[in-house]
């Protein structure tokens, strides 16, 4: 009785320890959980250090030799028990793996072969995001620093998730406290608003909200996101969560959760999600087939590209991976993100796992329903384009973004932002995927087009009919201009069209020969606010 009475005080701190971990490590009650085995085992560790304790002493009579803990019956359950739980991990984590299941990883993504012209449209430039994250987060520490109310309490999060915004590609980011004691003097009202960020136009808002945020990644006990989550769903194993928007701006936590389909941790796709209202806290928990369309990220890129690498390079097994490498395929080293079909694609290139300076090929991963796409087109690797478009600009130092993956004139074309030191956007580069040696640089996005539409021709190379774009005649019935960029546009109403075609002076000078009353003919390309137009007769 005395040895269980001093057994007490190291029980209680064993399981004040215990709770202590799983307050603050949150791991899922689930065997297909690393971080649930890893809290096993440690409690396992510490059960076994508290009978090691109390057998080493006597009732009162000091310590015995420690060789006699091995002859405790406890204390060899306790150890024994540790042991074999490691075993079944180390078991598991094998049998799980890639060498064991090369042929269910191969199958996990259904890939299929699309035809380039026929998927990607050519589309609108104000639909072409011209910012990356980083491009993103700096504008967004630049409009918080201005906004002097909440400057001194909070600070921009580093998420800025990208999605289609009713139609314009953007990204989001929440705000969050600014410490520990700002947290506490605002929680109350919680995070009054979050940054919003037109990837086309960098355009630059700071949406304030009517109720603040309650639920989010910096609230510091029961509504931090990650415990509210874990708390409501203990058995979820939840893959890195996403801050987006719907369609009326209302903020929400998008929360995949894992779903691992070969043994114990292997074949991770993604099973449900749960959507969390940042402000009410409401949660709704779909299967993935059923998610809302306004939600764009259920997978995440690093996911879909893995899962992809599996599918490349597993074709012939997994010793095919180490030894003669047949027919083995990999993504190359980085990736960016496309607006299609009112959805978020991940886009990456498709080279051989020597990775040599080419591409055999891309694909486009639906960031919602992990649709994928491939396209047999060779041509450059993204950081060999890169390089040409830096070396167009060398004696300016800018420095070239991850390509996007754009229909020019028929050709599939890499279309690069380069930015100046400060990380702003200065000029813009578009380069041939299958001759890369053919660059265009524009101060603007449609002067790059222009040159870029030149070098085409002048390298016979096919340039797309405009004719097959649509056309529209009418009588002009407002004319009004702005500038963009620097560059004068005449943004042109016609009386049988309710559209407002936007018309870049710089490539259509015979424009300013028109006035109200004369009727004219555009060739255009469809936007959500505005058409431009491409050609004019």
């Amino acid at each position: 009785m005395k040895k269980i009475i001093k057994a007490i005080p190291f029980v209680i701190l064993a399981l004040l320890a215990g709770f202590i971990y799983y307050y603050v490590a949150l791991p899922a009650i689930n065997i297909h959980s690393p971080g649930f085995w890893f809290f096993i085992i440690g409690a396992l560790v510490v059960i076994c250090i508290v009978v090691a304790i109390t057998s080493i002493y006597k009732e009162n009579k000091g310590p015995r030799y420690s060789v006699s803990i091995f002859h405790n019956k406890p204390f060899v359950i306790a150890i024994s028990v540790t042991g074999i739980v490691i075993v079944i991990y180390i078991v598991g984590s094998i049998i799980s793996s890639p060498m064991i299941n090369a042929n269910k990883y191969q199958k996990i993504l259904k890939i299929k072969d699309s035809n380039f012209t026929e998927d990607i449209k050519e589309i609108s430039f104000n639909k072409i995001p011209i910012l990356d994250k980083d491009s993103a987060a700096l504008l967004g520490s630049r409009k918080m620093g201005s906004i002097v109310e909440y400057v001194s309490q909070f600070e921009v999060g580093n998420n800025y998730t990208q999605i289609n915004y009713n139609g314009v590609p953007t990204r989001v980011s929440p705000l969050l406290y600014g410490s520990f004691i700002k947290w506490f003097t605002n929680r109350s009202e919680g995070i009054p608003a979050y940054m919003q960020i037109d990837m086309t136009t960098q355009d630059v808002k700071l949406v304030k909200l009517t109720k603040g945020i309650h639920y989010s990644q910096s609230e510091y006990f029961g509504k931090n996101i990650n415990r509210y989550l874990r708390f409501h769903y203990p058995t979820y194993i939840f893959d890195d969560i996403n801050f987006e928007i719907d369609d009326e701006g209302v903020p929400y936590w998008i929360c995949p959760v894992k779903d691992y389909t070969i043994g114990l941790f292997g074949g991770q796709t993604i099973g449900r999600v749960v959507i969390v209202n940042a402000v009410t806290g409401e949660l709704k928990n779909y299967a993935v087939a059923d998610v809302p369309t306004w939600v764009d990220r259920v997978y995440s890129a690093e996911l879909l590209i893995n899962l992809y690498d599996y599918y490349g390079t597993l074709k012939h097994g997994y010793w095919n991976t180490v030894f003669s490498q047949k027919d083995a395929l990999q993504t190359t080293d980085g990736y960016n993100y496309i607006a299609l079909d009112d959805d978020v694609w991940v886009y990456t290139g498709v080279t051989s796992v020597s990775r040599d300076e080419s591409n055999v090929g891309f694909v486009l991963m639906n960031q919602r329903t992990a649709e994928t796409r491939y396209y047999a087109i060779s041509g450059a690797e993204e950081y060999s384009a890169m390089a040409s478009a830096e070396g167009q600009v060398q004696h300016l130092n800018y420095r070239a973004t991850f390509p996007l993956l754009l229909n020019i004139g028929g050709e599939p074309t890499y279309f690069i932002a380069l930015k100046d030191s400060a990380g702003l956007v200065k000029k813009y580069a578009m380069v041939n995927i299958s001759r890369y040696q053919i660059v265009a640089i524009g101060d603007t996005v449609n002067e790059c087009e222009k040159t870029y539409l030149e070098l085409l021709k002048s390298n016979n190379i096919d340039v797309q009919d405009t004719s097959k774009l649509p056309k529209v005649t009418g009588s002009i019935s407002k004319i009004a201009e702005g500038v963009v960029d620097g560059n004068s546009h005449y943004y042109i109403l016609l009386n049988n069209n309710d559209a407002i075609f936007d018309v870049e002076v710089v490539n259509f000078i015979n424009i300013i020969k028109y006035n109200v009353g004369d009727t004219v003919t555009f060739t255009y390309s469809e936007g959500t606010e505005s058409n431009t137009v491409l050609g004019v007769e």
